[in-house]
């Protein structure tokens, strides 16, 4: 399966902004169980094994603030982690707004994708979580090819 965007972000690129401005400030919640159909659905009643913010603290995630033959790449300078909150196995995963709950939207700027060990939209050495570990994104690159 591809990575998917919310309605709300696709208006945003079209009319308003980039990817980027779509997404900085953020958060990346990775859940257990089935994946809803398009990152507009419900997902407020799934499994969040871990919110992936600024160094843990809450804080919105960013990108860099340039662009290298069309690959836009997590900021450098950041920590991105989260303290795992539920023990499970993660299944995929959503990037949203911190104010977002996850409710059926088509304005909530979404980024939606599958977790694997390989070949998945995110890889993790591990896809099990265990409530009170942390787990660390040390790279994310977005790719938009030549069209």
């Amino acid at each position: 399966m591809a990575i998917q965007i919310s309605s709300g972000l696709r208006n945003h690129m079209l009319i308003s902004g980039s990817f980027k401005s779509g997404l900085d400030g953020g958060v990346l919640k990775i859940f257990a169980g089935a994946m809803p159909s398009t990152a507009d659905a419900d997902s407020s009643a799934l499994t969040v094994l871990c919110t992936i913010s600024l160094d843990a603290t809450g804080t919105g995630i960013t990108f860099a603030s340039t662009v290298s033959a069309g690959i836009l790449a997590k900021n450098a300078s950041e920590i991105w982690r989260g303290q795992i909150t539920a023990t499970g196995t993660a299944s995929f995963f959503r990037w949203m707004a911190i104010s977002d709950t996850g409710a059926l939207s088509t304005t909530e700027k979404r980024v939606q994708g599958t977790v694997g060990l390989a070949g998945a939209d995110l890889n993790f050495s591990s896809l099990s979580f265990v409530s009170g570990n942390y787990k660390v994104i040390d790279s994310l690159n977005v790719a938009l090819p030549l069209i």
